[in-house]
């Protein structure tokens, strides 16, 4: 059957978050070390979405998350006494992500034969302030807000093609974690990997799929030249 649509992770397979935060934090001028505050805030994406998977709390969006894990970390960094306003603004920069160098061209190719949306854990305000600020053009803004739940719980992908009214095997997710891509095949949907080499630091990535997938793609570029008709 063919493929109708491109589901896309985004933090990682599509925006530079280290590096972005990194970019933020000198900006701002924090006294701290950039790329470490970065993972730091990072690392508390998974345990704290976690909560939510396993059903220890309702549904709530990844900006609230976000700030609870921003609070969290502060005083880690010699900076709990950062006024409210400041933490407001500061939370905000996951709307701000930078894209990859390949992503837009990508993505406007990709948007000739396909319909295109963000399969992401990102509340549908944050996706939509990141489209803006790069430029991405999307037929719908799916993933988390929709599901009210987090990847990779396989309702999320299955609320996406429902979105579109298609069937599991017409849509194909397109990210650069083999996590997200096993989920994604264990409910039907094609797989596509993009290598990150370097998404969590120089060569703390994955620079190949680490599980079977349809299509091993070097960048959004060459996924597009993959799926040329």
């Amino acid at each position: 059957m063919a493929i109708r649509a491109l589901f896309f992770d985004v933090f990682g397979t599509l925006v530079d978050w280290r590096g972005s935060i990194a970019r933020e934090v000198r900006r701002l001028g924090l006294p701290v070390e950039a790329e470490a505050f970065a993972d730091a805030w990072r690392d508390a994406y998974q345990p704290a979405m976690e909560a939510v998977r396993s059903g220890a709390r309702g549904y709530v969006k990844l900006d609230v998350l976000h700030r609870e894990n921003l609070d969290l970390i502060l005083p880690r960094f010699g900076l709990g006494g950062m006024p409210e306003a400041d933490r407001q603004a500061l939370n905000l920069v996951w709307h701000k992500l930078d894209a990859w160098p390949d992503t837009v061209a990508g993505l406007r190719k990709l948007r000739e034969t396909f319909r295109l949306a963000p399969m992401s854990n990102g509340n549908i305000a944050l996706m939509a302030d990141m489209a803006r600020h790069n430029g991405f053009h999307w037929d719908a803004i799916l993933g988390a807000d929709v599901a009210r739940d987090y990847k990779p719980k396989p309702g999320v992908y299955l609320a996406g093609c429902d979105a579109f009214s298609l069937k599991p095997e017409e849509c194909m997710m397109v990210a650069a974690h083999s996590s997200d891509l096993l989920a994604a095949a264990a409910v039907g949907l094609k797989t596509a990997h993009i290598a990150r080499p370097n998404e969590h630091g120089p060569g703390k990535g994955e620079a190949g799929p680490e599980c079977p997938v349809d299509i091993a793609a070097a960048d959004l570029l060459d996924l597009a030249e993959r799926l040329r008709p």
